[in-house]
């Protein structure tokens, strides 16, 4: 049973996170690396008024998801594959020795930045829930008929579908959406449109601050939520990282892929279960668990074990 760490993307961010994370010499030294690279306090990021901001919660998230799987992999409960929704494909990165953390930390602030300055007010994303693609894929471009401006952001799951856009589209959407039957259209704690062509200026933007020298080939196994495979190559990588504002995502396509070439124990890093309660049910034997609701102790219980069963 291979292992597969999951990083979750932003929407999934809380105050406190960062603090709650275990006191261990693998935390402590990836928090430090951090305020070193960026000049801010960990504990000033990690405030409800401080992630509202796209930059800082992009950071923190990062930092959040290389610090609990560097925690993790110094109790000796390493994966063998990692994939992150949006952000999280950063500390995914990062974990499988792509980029190094601290470059990853600069481009991850200037990733945030771009797709803030974009977007400064009156656009976001709202997830639709009980309609298929093709139905709320329908219903977008009806909305865009009418002079709207939305797109399908995040294929999640087979029933949950999200759609960026701006304020006026989303409310529309809102209203189209459960008139089709949907059993709730719930706004994200999304302040940027992401996942469609509204943010292919700000991809450009970050690719020039992001050399391929940067690169390097994974060492562990790479999804992608985008591309919906296995990337090799560090060329593969980079773009996946720097486009994927801007790309659909596939989570559960993306997860059924990776379940399929061996890494069935899907393990959520911290803070959230989003990816967890999105992993889609499998015909073969496999389990998707949160950090947050097995505990540090168990999920590293839980790695070991599966990683025991490959011997």
């Amino acid at each position: 049973m291979g292992v597969i760490f999951t990083f979750p993307g932003q929407g999934a961010q809380r105050a406190g996170m960062l603090a709650a994370l275990p006191d261990s010499d693998a935390v402590c030294e990836a928090k430090a690396e951090a305020e070193a690279v960026l000049g801010r306090k960990c504990a000033e990021m990690d405030t409800a008024e401080a992630l509202a901001d796209t930059e800082t919660v992009q950071l923190a998230l990062t930092i959040a998801g290389v610090a609990s799987a560097r925690h993790l992999q110094a109790e000796g409960a390493a994966p063998q594959a990692v994939m992150g929704l949006s952000i999280g494909a950063w500390p995914a990165a990062v974990v499988a020795g792509t980029i190094d953390y601290g470059d990853a930390l600069k481009r991850v602030a200037r990733r945030g930045a771009l797709m803030r300055d974009a977007f400064p007010r009156g656009y976001g994303m709202s997830a639709v829930l009980g309609l298929a693609e093709a139905q709320v894929r329908a219903l977008v471009q009806d909305v865009q008929g009418e002079g709207h401006i939305v797109y399908v952001g995040n294929v999640n799951s087979d029933q949950q579908i999200v759609v960026a856009g701006r304020d006026d589209a989303l409310a529309r959407m809102d209203t189209l959406a459960t008139q089709a039957g949907a059993s709730r259209v719930a706004r994200l704690d999304m302040a940027v449109p992401s996942h469609c062509v509204l943010l292919d200026d700000s991809a450009d933007a970050l690719a020039d601050t992001a050399p391929p020298s940067l690169f390097g080939t994974p060492k562990l196994a790479y999804f992608s939520a985008n591309a919906r495979r296995r990337l090799w190559r560090a060329g593969d990588v980079r773009d996946d990282l720097i486009y994927n504002m801007a790309r659909n995502v596939y989570w559960a396509a993306a997860a059924r892929i990776a379940h399929e070439s061996g890494f069935t124990l899907a393990v959520e890093m911290p803070p959230a279960r989003v990816l967890t309660r999105l992993h889609p049910a499998m015909d073969s034997g496999g389990e998707a668990v949160a950090v947050v609701d097995a505990g540090w102790h168990n999920a590293a219980a839980l790695i070991r074990r599966a990683a025991s069963s490959d011997d």
